[in-house]
């Protein structure tokens, strides 16, 4: 039998082929600035019978936020992410100004996670004239996060919103990082009859237990040490749970101490709550969410678990 040749040179060329088809694929990332230019993609998406998925950002996007676009990557037919520094979420002592922004860094990480449309808009874009109309919230939002940051939900709410208008998505996709937030918008979404999905994604965390954000980047060497103390304090308190704790306040107690014996931590608040209605509990009986904000410096982190007793 004749033995047969393989031309390397030709198996070369088809790789590269595939390769340059591959990176082109990729490359064909929208970039859209103005409302009118998502609602005529959106058409196209809509039209084609494409479903639509939503991964609405501030930017300065990490591994987090990618795993957010990978998540839609996998649900839907078209990704759109949206980034956007929202101003009317934040108080006026708080960072606004001073967020991080790297947007050609985000873009190519939405373009290799497999986003199809950035939505990158301008202030003036979202908000061509001051809105006498807002998104509001009660209960949900008048503790936690809500008690030290007054208006901060209306401004999420109202963003979200007018995302949801503007992207006409099927689904959109939320970290359970900011725990509130989307217990918030799961009820937007029910109060509004919003025709979309929220799917939410778990907690993506640093190798040490960080919890992924943003703001990460402010804090410096001593406090990104210290802060290691969340995840330490929520992780005992989790191992009491399965141990068959069923004080809410013991379950406290637990995240207290840990966290405030690291000299550095100012504690914000430490919460175990009901994961739908947000209120307080005395008794473990259902799924609970345990709730921590705490400052670092000037940088104040949060971060959570849900438990579900059997």
């Amino acid at each position: 039998m004749k033995k047969q040749h393989t031309d390397s040179s030709s198996q070369t060329s088809v790789l590269e082929e595939k390769a340059l088809d591959a990176r082109m694929e990729r490359e064909a990332m929208e970039i859209a600035t103005t409302v009118q230019d998502v609602r005529t993609v959106v058409k196209f998406y809509q039209n084609a019978q494409e479903s639509i998925g939503l991964v609405p950002t501030m930017g300065y996007l990490h591994m987090g936020h990618v795993s957010l676009i990978e998540k839609a990557r996998k649900s839907c037919d078209r990704v759109i992410v949206s980034i956007f520094v929202n101003p009317i979420q934040f108080g006026p002592n708080e960072d606004f100004t001073h967020y991080p922004r790297d947007l050609e860094h985000d873009l190519e990480l939405c373009r290799d996670a497999g986003a199809d449309l950035v939505f990158a808009p301008e202030v003036a874009d979202m908000y061509p004239k001051p809105n006498l109309i807002f998104a509001d919230v009660k209960t949900l939002g008048d503790h936690l996060c809500g008690a030290s940051r007054p208006g901060h939900f209306q401004g999420v709410l109202t963003v979200v919103a007018k995302l949801f208008n503007i992207c006409q998505p099927d689904l959109a996709f939320f970290g359970e990082k900011d725990a509130q937030q989307l217990a918030i918008i799961r009820r937007m979404v029910t109060d509004f009859n919003f025709p979309v999905e929220i799917v939410p994604c778990p907690i993506i965390r640093e190798a040490d237990g960080l919890a992924m954000s943003s703001r990460n980047v402010y804090l410096s060497e001593q406090e990104r040490a210290a802060a290691l103390s969340l995840s330490r304090s929520l992780e005992k308190a989790w191992q009491a749970l399965e141990a068959g704790e069923r004080s809410a306040g013991a379950i406290r107690d637990i995240i207290h101490s840990g966290i405030s014996a690291e000299p550095l931590a100012r504690i914000d608040y430490v919460e175990v709550v009901d994961s739908e209605t947000l209120q307080p509990v005395a008794t473990i009986s259902s799924s609970i969410l345990a709730a921590v904000a705490v400052f670092f410096g000037k940088t104040r982190l949060i971060d959570n678990f849900t438990f579900r007793p059997e």
